[in-house]
């Protein structure tokens, strides 16, 4: 009995959970609640698919060789401000404060600096110092654009612009938090009435640390939001956002309690006790910033995977039915001089899975029958016509998918397959010339019946 339950339970989390939209469910909570289990599901399945395990070891390596590089940059940055000391506290107030490791790494990033201003040649160290910078970001590009299935990445000027406005970002966010605990300790160093005492410094403890919380949900959140090259919503972005940066505030804290224990009762490792604690603290970094990634890349494109099995079986025929249907729709809105659509408004009136039609407006763009159109409003793929709609006749849509792809690239073929080849073409052709209805007439009957 306990087995066959188990067997539901696996055949609905992998399969009927899928087998209907968002849009079925009335309940707003029915629908909060799909959304999350099917996030769950899809980080997981994207955690181990991609290996973003090994991901996040290769982040660490490589973050262990730029931080210096990184942390050179931000003090750049902070000196160019003249708030390089608050920086400096920052880092004592951290968890990097419990290793007595700032000293060492402050007078490492000093050297760097110096270096970079006195390289050999003019403006070498300067480079070098980017460069360290640059390869360390387009890694985690790199990562992030795996998690959504981005093939292409943004071109080394955007990505410039976009690395050297994250490391400024910091320096504001850590300056705002210093400007707001100082206004917070002025505030509250109005109370003098020493029975008010353990309330000012519990405000006052309590204020500062839920500024830190603030400052690492805002930068997980841009993170999330600027280095994918692709369109992150601010919702999708803020949720993981918020989540992992709690998460790595309570890594940190964690990190603290399990140094200061080993400060009193270490005797392997003695003074380099905090070495492996500091290394598995930057591991659980990169592993919590590749998950925040893969939960927002869920989050955004959760109706994505909606009938997902069910795709992978479908007919060539009921295929064709609904990519005759959106165009149909597409060619209406151009006739009748409306605003072209999305993906998404394409399939919310029916119900269909967006990933279908993605897949299926992709291929008719690759026809030539549509182009896509961005506004400069929301910069939202929209689609329209790309020929004469007179024209676009069943068999000349149909026609233009068949002989989507590469033919004829077989060189070892009979002499018997290649007159069959030549019989089955002219054959379709034919048929193509029969099928005359124009697809938008196709909608007009439906409407009239």
């Amino acid at each position: 009995m306990g087995a066959i339950n188990l067997r539901k339970i696996n055949n609905f989390l992998r399969y009927d959970i899928w087998r209907f939209t968002t849009a079925e469910l009335r309940s707003r909570r029915m629908r909060i609640l799909l959304q999350m289990i099917r996030t769950v599901l899809l980080m997981v399945r994207g955690f181990t698919n991609k290996s973003l395990g090994d991901k996040a070891k290769s982040l660490t390596y490589s973050l262990i060789f730029t931080i210096i590089p990184i942390l050179a940059m931000v003090l750049a940055v902070a000196k160019g401000f003249g708030v390089q000391d608050i920086i400096e506290r920052q880092l004592n107030s951290s968890f990097l404060g419990e290793t007595n490791i700032v000293p060492v790494i402050m007078e490492m990033v000093q050297r760097y600096l110096d270096t970079a201003q006195g390289g050999v040649f003019i403006g070498i160290g300067i480079l070098i110092l980017l460069w360290a910078v640059y390869s360390f970001f387009s890694s985690v590009e790199s990562t992030f654009n795996q998690i959504w299935n981005v093939q292409k990445s943004r071109s080394v000027i955007r990505q410039a612009v976009t690395y050297i406005a994250i490391l400024f970002l910091i320096p504001i966010l850590i300056i705002v938090s210093s400007g707001l605990t100082i206004f917070i300790q002025q505030a509250l160093s109005t109370l003098h009435d020493g029975q008010v005492t353990a309330m000012h410094q519990s405000l006052h403890t309590g204020g500062i640390r839920m500024l830190q919380f603030v400052v690492c949900w805002a930068l997980f959140t841009v993170m999330y939001i600027a280095i994918p090259n692709t369109k992150v919503r601010l919702l999708s972005a803020l949720i993981p956002g918020v989540l992992m940066g709690t998460l790595f505030q309570l890594l940190q804290m964690l990190s603290v309690y399990i140094i200061v224990f080993l400060g009193r009762t270490s005797i392997v490792y003695g003074a380099f006790a905090s070495v492996p604690i500091l290394l598995t603290w930057l591991q659980w970094t990169c592993l919590l910033i590749i998950l925040g990634a893969e939960m927002s890349f869920a989050i955004q494109n959760n109706e994505q995977f909606e009938y997902e099995h069910d795709l992978e079986k479908m007919s060539r025929r009921y295929k064709d039915c609904i990519t005759l249907y959106l165009l149909a729709h597409i060619i209406e809105r151009f006739e009748t001089e409306q605003p072209p659509l999305t993906a998404h408004e394409l399939a919310a009136p029916d119900r269909l899975p967006l990933r279908l039609v993605n897949q299926l407006l992709s291929r008719l763009v690759e026809t030539g029958l549509i182009c896509e159109i961005r506004s400069d409003e929301d910069q939202e793929r929209r689609y329209q016509p790309a020929t004469d709609t007179h024209r676009m006749t069943v068999g000349m849509v149909m026609s233009r998918i068949d002989r989507q792809g590469t033919e004829e690239f077989l060189s070892g073929t009979s002499k018997e397959m290649k007159q069959f080849w030549g019989r089955f073409t002219k054959m379709r052709e034919q048929q193509a010339k029969a099928e005359q209805t124009p697809v938008g007439e196709l909608k007009a009957s439906e409407q009239s019946e």
